[in-house]
């Protein structure tokens, strides 16, 4: 089978400069690199067309030979070992996107001071209290700096010494041929540090667990999943780096009289019959403390009508516009009649026409005219 043009695997052309080729190449082979496709014979097919493309691409005499001769240069012992500067540097850099991340930092040098983790806290809270906003007091365990050794982990008066293992770099490395293979340092546990007197209060850690009381302002207007960060709330950094952030998730408890819908609310309420057909007013209770608003009911009202009172919804959110409250009239079929109420309805029943009941006369009419002409 002959081999396919390295341009062509990288996937550049031929006039494209070393940094082109780098970039190419990396994007390349970090898609189908083995340990992002594991089981996959094609990726590793493809990733080995690639090492050999680049290997002698990247080397500028090398380049130069085969834009001249083509495969046929390197044939009958020619190989392609090695490579160039290039060509490690981009496998440094491989390495390091795909596991930079899992040893918990990229680069070398000495462990530093370590951002502490973000914290989260779920915060309920009611349909009023989102409508006008509030100020929510939370109390949480979190971890803080140790006063004691301020967030060194020794004992007062006590220094912590360089690890022996890793020269307090907090990570042993392994070259296995193109890769580093590397790690956490198994006798401090990456902190390039070991501590012979710790701390008692913090037990070496630096850290200890305190509960904290914060205050909160809930603006008006949030709604479930509104997400509001407390910068420097979180968790206290390891050896005295800065705390991570506190993030407060609120959500609204059910109400049992409102539904939400954006800055929009909906109610149902319950109406008689004799309110429907002959209309008249309902006071409505509002959620913005205006006291009742009066909703008045047409004559004829049937059950699903909805009623909408402009801007006696919820606010938006950093905003002066208000919501919608939108009002939908259930008709209440009356029950436990007496007899005599009873004799009413079935002598209204029997005088009423199709302009009593225009629906349903409709309705069943056009009901019997489709299946009798489909018979």
């Amino acid at each position: 089978m002959s081999k396919r043009d390295f341009y062509e695997i990288l996937g550049v052309s031929k006039t494209c400069t070393d940094a082109e080729m780098k970039m190419a190449f990396r994007k390349a082979a970090m898609d189908c690199h083995p340990d992002r496709n594991p089981d996959n014979a094609d990726a590793e097919i493809q990733f080995k067309e690639l090492n050999e493309a680049y290997q002698t691409l990247s080397d500028a005499q090398k380049r130069a030979t085969y834009d001249r001769y083509g495969h046929a240069a390197f044939e009958h012992g020619g190989g392609f070992g090695g490579g160039g500067d290039g060509f490690a540097a981009s496998m440094a850099d491989i390495f390091d996107d795909l596991f930079g991340d899992v040893m918990g930092r990229r680069g070398g040098g000495r462990t530093g001071p370590a951002r502490g983790s973000d914290l989260r806290y779920n915060l309920e809270i009611t349909l009023e209290e989102a409508f006008h906003g509030k100020t929510a007091s939370l109390t949480l365990p979190t971890s803080v700096g140790c006063e004691v050794c301020s967030g060194t982990g020794a004992k007062p008066g006590a220094k912590p010494r360089l690890c022996p293992t890793c020269g307090g770099q907090g990570r042993v490395r392994a070259q296995q041929g193109f890769f580093a293979i590397e790690r956490t340092c198994p006798h401090c546990h990456g902190r390039g540090e070991i501590i012979d007197d710790p701390c008692p209060p913090c037990g070496g850690s630096g850290r200890v667990t305190r509960e904290r009381s914060l205050s909160v302002n809930i603006p008006p207007g949030v709604e479930d999943g509104t997400r509001i960060r407390l910068a420097g709330e979180g968790e206290a950094g390891a050896k005295g780096g800065p705390a991570g952030d506190l993030y407060i998730f609120v959500s609204t408890k059910p109400h049992p009289f409102f539904q939400r819908d954006g800055a929009d609310l909906f109610c149902r309420i319950p109406i008689s019959m004799v309110q429907a057909t002959l209309g008249g007013e309902v006071s409505v209770h509002t959620i913005d403390g205006r006291g009742e608003a009066k909703v008045k009911i047409p004559e004829g009202t049937q059950s699903g009508k909805q009623f909408k009172l402009k801007n006696r919804g919820m606010p938006v959110l950093r905003s002066r516009d208000v919501g919608d409250l939108y009002i939908q009239a259930t008709v209440e079929t009356p029950q436990n009649l007496t007899k005599r109420q009873r004799e009413l309805l079935a002598e209204f029943e029997a005088e009423s026409s199709q302009k009593t009941h225009p629906e349903s006369h409709g309705f069943f009419a056009k009901m019997k005219d489709f299946f009798v002409s489909g018979e």
